[in-house]
Formats: C-alpha cells, structure tokens, sequence
C-alpha cells in the first residue's frame, strides 16, 4: 500500500526578522491516529480579528511537526531514516519539498554543509546511510559490487538541464511506449548512427565520491538574481539515487547503442517507402493526385528496408532483454538493485500581497515563469490526490513536472513517500506561510485515514 506523509517544518527567525513578530501557532492530535492539525495567527491579527484575513486551521493533515531548534539530522531520522530498510529491498520512494523562496527547502532537501553529517541535506544523509549499506553487503559478496547511481537535473517547463553534465538541456518527451523520457542533444556518429543521450547517471562507489559529483552538479544550478527571488527557486531540482552494478550499468549503455544504430536504419526505410509512393502518383492540372500509369512500385525494395529495420529492432529488444536479465539475474540474490530514492526540491511556491506586488514589479519573463510553477505545482498536488484516492485516471499530463515524475510515482506504489512543507514564522510572511499550509492540508486530507 502506498503511504503518502505530509510533514511541516518550521524555519528558524533571521537576527533581522525578530523585530517584526512571530506567527503565533497552537497544534492538536486526532484521537483515533497519530496526525496533527495546526492553527495559525498573526500577532495583528491575535489584537484586531477584524482585519480580512483572520487565523486559519488545517484539519488532521500532518504526519509531524518539525520545530524551528530541530537541524537537518532531526528531519532525516524522522522523514527518511525509517523508509532505507524499503530502498534496501529495490523499493522506490519518493520526497518533495514545497514552500516559498527563503523557508529553507533547499537547506532542508540539499543542504549547504557538506563537512558535518548534522548538517546534511536530506539527499545527501540518505546517501551516506545507503552506501553504508551497501558496503556490508560488498564485503560479503565480491560478485556484485554495488554501488549509487546518482543523477541531478533541472526542471524548467518542457526543459530539464543536466547538471551532471554541464548543464546540458535535454528536453521531456513523451514515447510511443508511453514512457516518458528526458532526452539530450541529438549527435551524429561515424557510419550513419544517431544518438541521443539520457540525462547523466554518475556511479558513485564510495560516499566521498558521491559527495564530490553532487558539488560539483550543483555548481551548475542557475542562481542569478531577479526582482524578486533568485532563480534558482524558479526551477524544479530532482536528485535521484540508486542502487546499482557496472553490469548494469553496461547493460544499460548497450540499449543506447543499440538504439543509436537503429535510427538511420529507420530513416532509411521510411525514405525509401515515401520515394516510391511519390513515384507511382502525379499530378494533374487541377492539383489532384492520381496512380502514375508509368511507374510500378518496387515492394521488394520497400521489404528489404523494412527487414532491415526489423533485424535493427530486434536488436534493440535483445540488449534490452538483456539489461533486464541482468536485473532479474542480480535480484535473486540482492534485492537491493534498483532500489531509488527521489529528492524534489520545488520552485518557490510564493504568495505575493498586493503591498509586496506593488513595490516589486515582475517582469514578463518572470510572470511567465510564475504561471508555470503554478501550473507545475497545482498538477502535482492533484496527482498525489488522485493517487491517494486511488482514482482510476491520474492526471499526469497535466504538466513537464509531473509527467517527469510519473516513472517514480508508479515505481513506489508500494512504499513510503512524503512532503516536507518548509515555512517562516515571520509575521510578514503570514499569508505565504498559510498558503503553504493550506496546499499541504489539501494533499494531508486525500490520505482516507486522516478525517
């Protein structure tokens, strides 16, 4: 069964927000199950519940509430800790942190310490756990030496950049398989061959070597500066963890190979089966096409092409039985291969007031850009609902971010996920903070055991 948490962290004040006062906040737990409402009101408001926008009270939609004296260790022990034995198992799951630009979703997700372990990012902790792991079960089986495949990219609309290899811009399309795949730049090879490269996989065979690839991706995270926030809240960061083996891995790049061959040998065929469908029609005066009486299409030559593309298929469907044997081969004796953790640190969720909208003034782009995220991330709660709800159609078209994530939804319909709901006990932040909350109580109150 697919659990699906919602937690709420608190930041702590900045030495220059003391001034302007304190969300004032009070919590509450369901008798029947461990879940926790919250109400929240601002200090003018707590004096004058006059004004227009009054205190406002979430159901039982909390999983926990992580208060602001609590560091990043606290957040892992309680988040993500117990959900390892899972990953360990080839389990995958998946976590999200949502709030406005500056309530510390990056700090909660990624982390801005990498030297002490009481400071890791969330990502960045499960990874140290994860190889710990798997080096126990490396000692005592040198046939399979496992090891972290990492990947970091960028989710702006339709566009993903690679961070793992120089920020390079793929884009997200959907296959005729249905699958949906991130793509990179298209390059042509000796002989004819054509590939398009997936989105950067790093093996990672100890945890200092994660930590090094992962620093480096991360330099390549845009972080220019707007009128508003900086850019980097502007876009989605996913980093994905898992468990792998060079033979898998190889197995992998053999598919791409093989896929690579297969294109110009696709072309071909339909080239030739256009040709000689244009041949055997004309044109007459009044634009109409009709059979041309002088020319019999060659079928042999059109056979040919296609039985050239089929042997290139099968091609193809042999590598990538093969990659999957290598899978099941290895899962016999360690089910830990495969397994995945997902770490999505979302764009700036943010709720402007009409005094902070009329002293800032967004520019198109950035008008542009906000609609997207809101768009991403309204998709993306509606999806979790309607999983929750275990509706037969789930809405992942609905956006880039969410039609992304359909492979990880799907792959965790059997374990534990989570949101982590990042927000400011600052006064001036109260509108920002409750509609963080209000998204999070929306999401909480889809699991049926939360009333």
């Amino acid at each position: 069964m697919n659990v699906f948490k919602v937690w709420l962290r608190w930041r702590p004040l900045n030495p220059s927000e003391a001034e302007t006062g304190e969300i004032q906040r009070e919590y509450g737990q369901h008798h029947n199950n461990l879940q926790s409402c919250i109400s929240v009101t601002s200090p003018s408001q707590a004096k004058a519940l006059s004004t227009r926008e009054k205190s406002w009270k979430s159901g039982f939609s909390f999983d926990g509430i992580i208060e602001c004296g609590d560091n990043n260790h606290v957040v892992f022990n309680r988040v993500v800790a117990p959900i390892i034995p899972q990953v360990l198992e080839g389990k995958s799951c998946n976590f999200f942190a949502y709030g406005h630009s500056g309530s510390g979703k990056s700090h909660t997700m990624i982390g801005y310490d990498f030297e002490h372990s009481d400071e890791f990012g969330l990502c960045l902790a499960a990874a140290n756990q994860l190889n710990a792991a798997l080096e126990d079960i490396n000692v005592d089986d040198s046939n399979h030496q496992f090891g972290i495949g990492l990947r970091v990219f960028e989710l702006r609309k339709n566009v993903a950049f690679d961070l793992l290899n120089e920020r390079n811009e793929c884009f997200v399309r959907e296959g005729s398989d249905g699958r949906v795949y991130i793509r990179g730049e298209t390059e042509m090879l000796e002989n004819g061959k054509v590939r398009v490269r997936p989105i950067a996989t790093k093996a990672c065979w100890s945890f200092e070597e994660l930590q090094r690839e992962l620093q480096k991706g991360l330099k390549h995270r845009k972080t220019a500066t707007s009128t508003v926030h900086d850019q980097s809240s502007r876009t989605h960061a996913v980093i994905e963890l898992e468990i792998i083996t060079k033979a898998l891995l190889n197995a992998r790049a053999q598919v791409v190979e093989r896929q690579s061959e297969l294109v110009p040998v696709g072309k071909h065929a339909t080239d030739v089966y256009i040709e000689e469908q244009y041949r055997a029609v004309v044109q007459t005066e009044e634009g109409k096409f009709v059979p041309n009486p002088d020319y019999q299409v060659d079928q042999a030559r059109i056979d040919a092409a296609e039985a050239k593309k089929a042997e290139f298929e099968a091609r193809v469907k042999e590598a990538e039985e093969q990659e999957s044997g290598v899978f099941a081969t290895t899962a016999r004796t360690h089910r830990c291969i495969g397994g995945k953790l997902v770490f999505v640190d979302l764009a700036g969720a943010e709720f402007l007031s009409s005094t902070t909208r009329s002293a800032l003034k967004q520019t198109p782009q950035e008008k542009q850009e906000g609609k997207q995220i809101n768009t991403d991330l309204l998709a993306l709660k509606e999806v979790i609902r309607a999983r929750s709800s275990k509706k037969s159609r789930i809405p992942y078209r609905s956006s880039p971010l969410t039609m992304v994530l359909r492979e990880h939804f799907e792959a965790s319909t059997d374990t534990h996920s989570a949101m982590i709901l990042t927000v400011s006990p600052e006064a001036s932040q109260y509108t920002a903070t409750t509609n963080t909350l209000k998204y999070g109580d929306l999401v909480g109150l889809a699991n049926g055991h939360k009333g």
